[in-house]
């Protein structure tokens, strides 16, 4: 009986710690994208036991470099690979600061089920007890596997596989720096073979009415992040009014602000500016019309999505609509 063909699985890399080298094993500093794809894959050989590995290198950047245009790149790389027959699964490797942020645009753009799984690593691949290695294993045992289509992005570090909607990093170091404090995480990996606990029931991939194609014709929308905090003036969101589409306030509580910062976010919205409310605690949901009247103010609520999330979902919501009615329509379905 002839021997069954791997499933080919296609390595797209765009840099990060877990493509890190350090002056020495034991330095706390490293330099981020320092390896090539390569390189990391020559790191796990045991790879060649779970797929046939297709790898490109997209970009070699520390993730807290990561553009729109690398974002247009890997998107349009990943619907290309999504479309071939050929491919089973693709894994992203990625740098860990703004991963969240990358794995939940694509779950809004890549309109296809297949598996596509984002990965990191909090040590860079010179360390001592570097997780890269293991973590990469992982990734591609997931995005070969059966179990992970039409769930759309997945997230797989140090062996807790998250949704791309509810990941979030949690700390600036170790190796547990990532959770999903709202809904929990998606499942484990056990000896490279997943294990769910639960459907992501939030609009993503296939049923999302976003795409690069709408992105592109409405130029990429700029929002701006305005943190809240004690003493918050209102003149430094008067200023990123006059250039943004779009503002969301990482507010303290649910989703609030001092009189001042309340009262620009509110001449920013009569002058047509979109302004989304969210926390800046790290879990939580921010409701509407509980402590301001956001229907009166023309304010949208982010609900449970981080600011940074809350301002990938209001750039792709403002390609389709500028009233926050139908805002709010789309943060209650993504």
């Amino acid at each position: 009986m002839p021997e069954q063909a791997l499933p080919v699985v296609a390595v797209l890399a765009t840099g990060g710690t877990i493509a890190g080298a350090q002056a020495d094993a034991t330095s706390a500093g490293y330099k981020s994208g320092s390896f090539s794809v390569g390189d990391l894959l020559a790191a796990v050989p045991q790879l060649s036991t779970l797929a046939d590995i297709r790898a490109e290198q997209v970009a070699n950047v520390g993730s807290q470099n990561m553009t729109h245009d690398v974002w247009r790149a890997l998107a349009r790389r990943v619907d290309a690979l999504c479309a071939d027959p050929s491919v089973a699964g693709i894994v992203i490797t990625h740098g860990t600061d703004t991963l969240e942020e990358t794995a939940y645009f694509l779950s809004l753009v890549i309109q296809h089920d297949k598996p596509v799984v984002l990965v990191g690593a909090m040590r860079p691949a010179t360390a001592l007890g570097a997780e890269g290695p293991a973590n990469l294993y992982n990734a591609v045992a997931l995005a070969r596997h059966p179990d992970a289509r039409g769930r759309g992005p997945l997230v797989v570090m140090n062996e807790d596989v998250h949704y791309a909607r509810e990941l979030q990093k949690i700390a600036s170091a170790g190796i547990n720096a990532f959770a999903s404090p709202n809904r929990g995480r998606a499942g484990v990996m056990h000896g490279g073979t997943p294990c769910f606990y639960s459907r992501n029931t939030t609009t993503h991939t296939t049923q999302s009415e976003f795409s690069l194609a709408l992105l592109e014709k409405a130029g990429w929308p700029r929002v701006d992040i305005v943190y809240a905090h004690a003493d918050l003036q209102g003149d430094v969101i008067d200023f990123i009014a006059r250039q943004a589409d779009g503002i969301v306030l990482a507010g303290v509580g649910d989703g609030n602000a001092t009189d001042l910062a309340i009262d620009a976010l509110t001449r920013a919205a009569a002058d047509g500016v979109a302004v989304a409310r969210s926390s800046r605690t790290g879990s939580g949901f921010v409701a509407r019309d509980v402590e301001l009247d956001d229907a009166a103010l023309g304010f949208v609520a982010a609900g449970d999505l981080n600011p940074q999330k809350a301002r990938v979902l209001l750039m792709l919501a403002l390609c389709v609509t500028r009233e926050p009615a139908a805002l709010q329509r789309c943060f209650d379905r993504y």
